[in-house]
């Protein structure tokens, strides 16, 4: 059961209202490339990540979203001086810490948002049917390069008709497994 493996490097979404402080009235999301999740693009646009310790340049990903959320590796929070954020899936940013984001026009003190993603694989109903899965089942994937193959445990399915058939994973994981560009796993149940 082989599936597409990508690496997701860090990023952020930011809600509408975010967006025009940061980078002021009249200014919209500039798709730089297409990703291979329906309708989300990486934007031309970066957005300054200010933590205790340190700060970063991140894409927004887009489009815009309900809250803002920044996605980080555990590295990331190491570099910017972020203590105890957790690994969680998109969306569930509820007691998260938060952090400073700066755009060319403004600032914007997020109290709640940065999390480092948990891997993931998203599929659509009908191919979640084809591998034999469920929304939120926990699947093993095996990867990697010669020498540096791997089995990530702890990986959770996410179903959606919005879905394309891939799974997710940060820069550390990728770094670990020795990935180069996308590349094939393979799901073990």
């Amino acid at each position: 059961m082989k599936i597409m493996v990508e690496t997701s490097a860090h990023h952020l979404h930011v809600t509408e209202d975010t967006f025009k402080i940061l980078f002021g009235e009249g200014v919209s999301l500039t798709n730089k490339k297409d990703l291979s999740q329906p309708g989300q693009f990486v934007c031309f646009e970066k957005v300054g990540i200010v933590g205790p310790k340190g700060e970063m340049k991140m894409s927004i990903i887009g489009p815009f979203r309900k809250a803002n959320q920044v996605e980080i590796s555990l590295t990331d929070t190491r570099k910017l001086g972020i203590s105890n954020v957790p690994i969680r899936e998109s969306g569930d940013i509820a007691g998260t810490p938060g952090c400073k984001l700066v755009g060319p026009e403004g600032e914007v003190e997020i109290s709640e948002g940065v999390i480092v993603a948990k891997r993931h694989i998203h599929m659509t109903p009908q191919s979640a049917e084809e591998y034999g899965v469920k929304e939120k089942e926990i699947v093993k994937v095996a990867v990697g390069a010669e020498g540096r193959k791997l089995i990530f445990d702890d990986v959770v399915v996410r179903v959606n008709e919005n879905f394309f058939p891939a799974m997710h994973i940060d820069t550390d994981e990728s770094n670990a497994a020795g990935l180069m560009g996308t590349v094939d796993g393979e799901i073990i149940k």
